[in-house]
C-alpha cells in the first residue's frame, strides 16, 4: 500500500481528490494506534477495576497526590464534560475525594485516598507488561514519544 501523506506546506496549493483518502491522512493511523493501544490495556487494567482514563487519572494522582481539576483536566488533555463525571465515578469507588479547594471557592481540588493510593501497588506491574506494545526498538519508542508530545504542544 503506498501512501501520500498530504502536508501542510502544500496548502493553498492545487487541491488533489487523494487528500481525502483515509490512507494518506496522519490523523487515522494515530487515531487507530491509540484506541489498539488502550484495547492492550484493557486486560491489565480489569484486574485492577480501572478504565483508561481512569488509570491514566490515577497517574497523575499517584504523582501529585492532589490536584485542582483544571490542572487534571490540562495534564489529561480532557474537557470539563468528560473529567466531571469520570471523577464522579471515581470518588464512588472511594479511590479520590472532590472537595472546593480552600484557598479558592471557585476550585475544585481532587486528592487521592488511602484506597486510591493502595491500587498504586497492584498497578506498578503495568507499565512492564505494556512496555514491549508494538515491538518498537528503545531509539524508535523515543523518536515516537518526542514527536506525539511534538504533536500535542501545538494544541
Amino acid at each position: 500500500m503506498t501512501h501520500d501523506f498530504v502536508h501542510v506546506s502544500e496548502a493553498g496549493g492545487p487541491y488533489r481528490p487523494e487528500a481525502l483518502h483515509l490512507k494518506n491522512q496522519l490523523c487515522f493511523p494515530l487515531y487507530a494506534c491509540a484506541r489498539e493501544m488502550v484495547k492492550q490495556y484493557k486486560p491489565c487494567l480489569e484486574r485492577i477495576g480501572l478504565t483508561y482514563t481512569q488509570y491514566i487519572t490515577m497517574m497523575v494522582l499517584w504523582e501529585q497526590r492532589s490536584v485542582t481539576a483544571k490542572e487534571l483536566g490540562q495534564r489529561l488533555y480532557l474537557d470539563s464534560g468528560t473529567l466531571t463525571p469520570l471523577l464522579k465515578r471515581m470518588e464512588a469507588k472511594g479511590l479520590l475525594t472532590r472537595q472546593r479547594d480552600p484557598v479558592d471557592e471557585r476550585s475544585l481540588r481532587v486528592t487521592i485516598t488511602k484506597a486510591g493510593e493502595a491500587l498504586k501497588d497492584q498497578a506498578i506491574e503495568i507499565p512492564y507488561q505494556m512496555a514491549n506494545y508494538g515491538q518498537l526498538t528503545q531509539e524508535e519508542g523515543e523518536t515516537l514519544y518526542r514527536l506525539l508530545y511534538k504533536l500535542l504542544e501545538k494544541n
